[in-house]
């Protein structure tokens, strides 16, 4: 019996040594696909997309992107520009002049949002104002890297509201040949583990609260 406890013993051992190298390496393979699909998801490029929307939305986190969505409503893409999660204390004029920007010209057609401090806030606090200007589309601009995020997000706080992408492309975020740029493959490794943690959060919520703003569901 003894000897019997020695021979199946060792072998028992390599057998789930085996298996957790087996589940170890299909746990990392799947992480490293999904982490390739991810980056597929981020915009290489800006879509051309000429028509006009009710609303722009800009997610504060870089000066390109107010900029972009300032120069956006110069050109009368939209009605309205609509900045979410802005810093307490800055004003529509003191964002305009740091952008360099007359304020007597788009003092009038800008909101700003100050209860966001995430992106998830990003897209129900930009609900909230949709919602009370009854608006039906809005062009959202945020880093490249950042849109599959914000786009999940939006989409399902906001399923009836057409959302117009529209990506700023900052220079030290290094898209083609991530791999090499430490800087951007820690930053698109970031998003993708938020990625996969709002997708579970917001397929759990579709789960226990199936109507959202701007839903048409009765």
């Amino acid at each position: 019996m003894a000897a019997s406890r020695m021979m199946f013993g060792p072998s028992r051992s390599k057998h789930r040594l085996r298996l957790f190298v087996v589940l170890l390496v299909l746990v990392l393979g799947s992480w490293a696909y999904g982490l390739f699909s991810f980056v597929d998801l981020i915009p290489k490029d800006q879509t051309k997309i000429e028509r006009s929307t009710d609303a722009i939305v800009v997610l504060t986190g870089g000066s390109d992107r107010l900029k972009e969505g300032l120069t956006l409503l110069t050109n009368q893409k939209a009605k309205k520009l609509f900045v979410s999660g802005v810093y307490r204390g800055n004003d529509v004029r003191r964002l305009l002049e740091l952008q360099q920007h007359n304020p007597s010209e788009l003092l009038c057609c800008i909101s700003l949002g100050y209860a966001a401090t995430s992106t998830k806030g990003n897209a129900t606090e930009t609900a909230g104002w949709i919602v009370a200007q009854k608006y039906k589309s809005i062009r959202l601009v945020t880093a490249n890297y950042h849109m599959p995020r914000s786009l999940l997000e939006f989409h399902h706080i906001m399923p009836d509201i057409e959302i117009v992408p529209h990506p700023v492309f900052p220079e030290q975020f290094k898209r083609a040949q991530w791999w090499f740029w430490p800087g951007s493959a820690a930053l698109i490794i970031s998003e993708y583990t938020k990625y996969i943690v709002a997708t579970a959060q917001t397929k759990l919520e579709n789960i226990l609260q199936p109507q959202k703003i701007g839903s048409t569901a009765p």
